[in-house]
């Protein structure tokens, strides 16, 4: 009876364990597709940024759609105004990205130029004002940003074709390479717990419930 007992608590873990495993490969399978996408989309940067920029309309629309629903849910609350400007601003937003996505893109890709450009002044000016311990690396980034910014504002707006694109392609390339990596070392640590479990059942099960070992029985 003790014995079963035992054989029951001993197989929670073992089950959790194994439980987690299959999560793990899970995330490392989600991995391997979002890097397929990475590398799709790398490839036809034009199909990438369309499909983005679709993506981002949808999840305006619905998400103005969502909060315009908690405005009517909260229409007695000093919030509930807000609440419906801003839902009303993104469905407004997600309906003009989906009539026109290619104007889309190109404003978006207007407004990453801008930020690359202001992003690296500011990297610059502020690693040769302030010269700290990153002061080599800081500037590398500023005068990267300022070059980026430059290059894309010198082909616009076609550049808007690729810029989005490549950057939606290399976000699910980086974010499934993570995941392949978090699920490659979580599967690794489980395993090693679960040899651990098996390694402490197999030394508890070789020893005589007074605390000897057991012995096998000779014949006569």
């Amino acid at each position: 009876m003790a014995r079963t007992a035992k054989n029951a608590e001993s197989a929670g873990p073992r089950a959790e364990a194994a439980k987690l495993s299959r999560g793990f490969s899970w995330l490392a399978v989600l991995g391997v597709i979002l890097v397929l996408a990475g590398l799709v989309g790398l490839v036809y940067t034009g199909v990438a940024t369309l499909t983005s920029m679709l993506l981002f309309g949808w999840l305006l629309l619905i998400g103005g759609v969502i909060g315009l629903l908690h405005a009517v849910q909260a229409r007695h609350t000093n919030f509930f105004w807000l609440g419906v400007v801003v839902a009303a601003l993104n469905i407004a937003a997600g309906v003009v990205i989906l009539k026109t996505p290619e104007a889309a893109a190109e404003a978006l890709t207007m407004f990453a130029a801008l930020l690359f450009l202001t992003g690296g002044v500011f990297r610059l000016v502020g690693s040769l004002v302030v010269r700290g311990p990153q002061f080599g690396w800081t500037l590398v980034q500023g005068a990267f940003g300022l070059l980026l910014g430059v290059l894309v504002l010198a082909t616009w707006p076609s550049s808007s074709q690729y810029v989005i694109g490549t950057f939606f392609s290399l976000s699910l390339l980086f974010d499934g390479l993570g995941l392949i990596a978090t699920g490659y070392g979580g599967r690794r640590i489980v395993g090693m717990v679960s040899d651990r479990l098996a390694a402490e059942e197999a030394g508890e099960t070789e020893r005589a419930p007074d605390g000897g070992t057991v012995k096998p029985v000779q014949p006569d």
